[in-house]
């Protein structure tokens, strides 16, 4: 009891108790909320815990007077919420997308946004596949076969598989496009844990192949 009681007198003396008001609350808080920002795993959650932590700092720095603080969070807050709003209007394309296509609703959380103009080149034969895309708005054509490709299509999967790892054709942009893309160890990684994903890209492979295949055979035949 006596060890006790001299610590109380301690914290009495030091003020601890009387120090903790709101700001420090808050400021408890923000710290909490930056942790539970790391933790998080899917990037629409992370965003809405980030901008919450904002929001807490705001009023820690403004309370304390802690005016570094409270510029880095204010500064912080709008480039969150924007990223957030562009995370959900990324989500709203894919599901109408997938909607077409179900599996495609599995992708929809490692896709990384991208916008290209008419004429833009999406990749050119040779080049090194690092990525597969996927068209959530506008077309592509494969420059080769002259086949275009609208909302929903899958394109460089082929190179992404290939042994020598690149591309096996020039894909070029016919109007604005949003494209949603995922990069080759995150395919990989897919292809070899998910069983849905690797047969859907399996059978796209092996379809895209065919499709070529036919193509060009009914060219080398006049009249056909």
């Amino acid at each position: 009891m006596g060890t006790l009681r001299t610590c109380l007198d301690t914290i009495a003396r030091t003020g601890f108790i009387g120090q903790f008001d709101w700001i420090t609350g808050v400021g408890y808080g923000a710290s909490l909320l930056v942790f539970c920002a790391f933790y998080m795993k899917a990037m629409i959650p992370l965003r809405a815990i980030a901008i919450a932590s904002n929001i807490a700092f705001v009023a820690y720095g403004a309370g304390g007077r802690l005016y570094p603080v409270l510029i880095l969070h204010a500064v912080l807050l709008p480039l969150n919420c924007l990223r957030l709003l562009q995370l959900q209007r990324l989500m709203r394309r894919v599901r109408e997308v997938a909607r077409r296509d179900g599996c495609l609703a599995d992708l929809t959380p490692l896709m990384a946004p991208q916008r290209f103009k008419p004429g833009q080149v999406l990749f050119r034969r040779g080049d090194p596949a690092r990525s597969l895309f996927i068209v959530l708005g506008g077309s592509v054509r494969l420059a080769e076969l002259g086949m275009v490709f609208g909302p929903g299509a899958v394109v460089g999967e082929i190179g992404v598989f290939a042994p020598d790892g690149c591309r096996t054709g020039t894909v070029v942009c016919e109007t604005d496009v949003e494209i949603g893309s995922i990069d080759i160890d995150t395919v990989l990684r897919l292809y070899s844990q998910n069983p849905t994903v690797g047969l859907y890209l399996t059978r796209l492979v092996v379809q895209r192949m065919l499709a070529s295949e036919r193509r060009l055979a009914n060219e080398r035949q006049p009249g056909i």
